[in-house]
């Protein structure tokens, strides 16, 4: 029962669900009157929903109204319709609308529509005085009441025959603004008026002016006068011309007047109503001149040209010769071309000032080098002084003999490397003209006062000729040369070698000769032979005129072990090493030889010391009787040892030579020391002739015995170290 009631109650939830089905066909918006709207008219702005329903049920329908993107106006209703209504369109509602009805949990969204609103709201201007002086200013505000930032407003002054001068003053957060003008000179009565613009998606959009508003501007003083006594077209060199400047002013307090001309004051004065100014005219007098009166910030000017008429020309200098040699004659003439009565001087110029030569129109003088400089004349007229351009006039004294350097005091080069040449003359009047040669050849000319140098970079072996140099300036004496000077060229070492003899293994005693050499470099060359250890140590050093050389060195020992090279260098100071070789000092020849010696004798002595004791011992244990039997040698003696045989005395054991043999080893041995060890030691069989016990005596046989033989190094010689003396019948 209850599985049934729970069937019945879903199928009628779902069939209720199913009543309640809608959608959104669209959503439109659109204006009234236009899309296009005159500022101040009213305006409505329609929103509609259009929905589709499964059955007639209501709905609630969330209205939003957006500008440019920002919400302006929200409504809830049962219709599919909505308005936002402005009742006054400002230029502030021009903008891109749309809206957006959300019901049932469903949105839908119009298609956005742009909307002007044409035109902007009159301004307001007013000004915070009706009467200004000259220099103060004048606070202006002009307002759009109805409009909203942000705005841009432009504020005009406007003078009668004359552009308007704007300002312009945006404002982001209100909707007015203020500014102030200045009352210039010359401003009489002033008209002001302002205009407000704004930013729109269209473009800009601008209101209508404002109200004028008129200013009346007082003068503090007038415009000054300036004139001129004689009259400012009618002045001549010598007259004596006076300037006067005026004004009429209202309060004397801070007046002050100004005369000068161009940017030079000539003269002022404070607290007065006019100033004068005079002096005798002259042709620099020529010009504009300026009359300023200030007061404050006021400041007012007047100009004035004047033009000096010229009494006489300037002088001309003219001079007999403007370079010449000292103790010549120079004549200067001083002349005005049409016009003879003048009172003239020649004058020469100095740091110092003028140096009056001769109060005449005419002047001779010998000269020398001290006079050269600038020379004037001055001619005198009524009092006006005038003055000629200038004559430089040059004397000069001859140069002497130059003479040629090096610039490193010593007249060598290294091959390769650059040469500075220095040519100097000790006398003669500048600027002097000097040419380096090489050879014939003209290398370079270079214009100074006392020294000029030369830098050679290509220097080379088959530099021929010599260096010489040329001075001259402009005296008549004409071209001093100097002596030629030869440059010697230093080749630079290249390429060291090292060698010796013998080469590697050298006998202790004997000499070795070390043999360094060049393959180029001039000379003289110094050879420095060096053995590295644990630092270098000069050996022996030498200067040579040849591109190699022999050192010998005498009686060579065993610290004399180790590797040698050598240094060449010369005048090019670049040191050249050469690759080092190794020298082994070892034993001579016969050194060796003594030491094989000294161990055969010693082993020899020590073989003989065992076969009579070995004898002895024997004998005492078998009495004399045993002495005459004989016994056959042991077949086991070793290689220094030989059995005794009992016979009738024809055998001889040899042991006195093995005396004679320990007596030499003894000396060999003191005078070769410790060299013994490198003897080389050889054996070779020999073959010795013993009795039969058992057989006649004249019956041979043969017993093997070791002998020690010395090797030389050579293999060339054999030393025997033993005797060994058979049977009186062996050979």
């Amino acid at each position: 029962m209850y599985l049934a009631l729970l069937v019945i109650f879903l199928q009628c939830s779902e069939l209720y669900a199913q009543t309640n089905v809608f959608t959104f066909n669209k959503v439109e918006i659109r204006v009234q009157p236009s899309v296009k709207v005159k500022n101040g008219a009213p305006m409505s702005i329609i929103c509609h929903a259009d929905i589709s329903k499964n059955t007639d049920f209501q709905l609630k329908h969330n209205f939003t109204f957006l500008k440019d993107g920002k919400l302006v106006f929200m409504t809830v209703s049962d219709k599919e319709d909505a308005r936002y209504e402005i009742p006054v369109a400002r230029s502030a509602d021009t903008g891109e609308y749309e809206c957006m009805v959300q019901t049932g949990g469903k949105k839908g969204f119009s298609n956005p529509i742009d909307v002007w609103v044409a035109g902007m709201t009159k301004p307001i201007l007013t000004a915070n005085k009706k009467e200004v002086s000259e220099g103060e200013a004048v606070k202006l505000r002009c307002e759009l009441p109805e409009e909203v930032p942000p705005l841009e407003f432009v504020f005009r002054k406007i003078k009668t025959n004359s552009a308007a001068k704007e300002k312009r003053v945006p404002e982001k957060n209100q909707n007015f603004s203020e500014v102030e003008f200045h009352v210039e000179e010359g401003d009489n009565i002033l008209q002001f008026d302002c205009y407000g613009k704004r930013q729109v998606r269209s473009g800009s959009e601008r209101s209508q002016y404002s109200n004028s508003t008129l200013v009346a501007v007082k003068e503090p003083f007038i415009k000054p006068k300036l004139i001129t006594r004689p009259s400012s077209s009618n002045v001549t060199e010598g007259d004596q011309i006076e300037f006067e400047c005026s004004t009429e002013v209202a309060d004397m307090r801070g007046i002050e007047i100004i005369f000068q001309k161009n940017r030079t004051i000539l003269n002022s004065v404070r607290d007065k109503k006019s100033l004068k100014y005079s002096t005798v005219a002259t042709q620099e007098d020529s010009g504009e001149y300026l009359c300023k009166v200030e007061q404050g910030a006021v400041s007012k000017t007047t100009k004035l040209n004047v033009f000096v008429s010229e009494l006489f020309p300037k002088p001309t200098l003219s001079a007999s010769m403007t370079k010449l040699d000292e103790n010549k004659d120079l004549k200067l003439r001083c002349s005005i071309n049409g016009f003879q009565r003048a009172n003239f001087s020649i004058v020469r110029k100095s740091p110092s000032g003028d140096i009056l030569l001769k109060n005449s129109r005419e002047l001779t003088i010998k000269v020398n080098v001290n006079d050269t400089g600038n020379y004037t004349c001055k001619a005198e007229v009524k009092g006006i002084v005038k003055e000629s351009k200038r004559v430089r006039i040059n004397v000069y004294a001859p140069v002497s003999k130059p003479v040629l350097s090096v610039a490193s005091g010593s007249p060598e080069v290294v091959l390769g490397k650059p040469l500075q040449l220095i040519c100097h003359s000790a006398m003669g009047t500048p600027p002097i003209t000097f040419t380096f040669y090489k050879g014939d050849e003209i290398m370079k000319n270079v214009t100074n006062d006392t020294y000029a140098t030369f830098l050679d970079e290509d220097t080379g072996l088959n530099d021929n000729g010599g260096y010489k140099c040329d001075a001259r300036n402009n005296h008549s004496s004409g071209v001093k040369t100097s002596n030629i000077v030869n440059i010697t060229v230093i080749v630079p070492i290249r390429d060291a070698s090292f060698g010796s003899f013998p080469f590697g293994e050298v006998e202790i005693g004997s000499d070795t000769a070390f043999l360094c050499s060049v393959e180029e470099g001039s000379w003289p060359i110094d050879f420095k032979f060096f053995k590295k250890t644990d630092h270098e140590v000069l050996l022996h050093q030498v200067r040579e005129y040849s591109n190699r050389t022999i050192w010998h060195k005498r009686t060579m020992k065993r610290k004399d072990t180790g590797t040698y090279y050598c240094v060449a260098s010369n005048r090019a100071s670049v040191d050249v090493k050469s690759r080092p070789i190794t020298i082994s000092v070892i034993l001579a020849a016969w050194q060796k030889g003594v030491i094989a010696a000294f161990v055969l004798t010693a082993m020899a002595g020590a073989g003989a010391v065992a076969l009579w004791w070995f004898l002895r011992k024997k004998k005492k244990a078998k009495g004399p009787s045993m002495e005459m039997s004989g016994s056959a040698l042991a077949p086991n003696l070793t290689n220094e040892k030989l059995t005794r045989q009992p016979s009738d005395g024809n055998f001889y054991s040899g042991s006195g030579y093995i005396e004679d043999n320990e007596n030499h080893m003894k000396s060999t041995d003191e005078s070769k020391g410790p060299d013994l060890e490198s003897a080389e030691v050889d054996y070779t069989e020999v073959e010795v002739s013993s009795l039969d016990p058992h057989r006649a005596p004249e019956q041979k046989g043969t017993e093997t015995v070791y002998s020690e033989i010395r090797k030389t190094n050579n293999d060339s010689m054999e030393n025997r170290h033993s005797r060994i003396y058979g049977h009186p019948d062996a050979t």
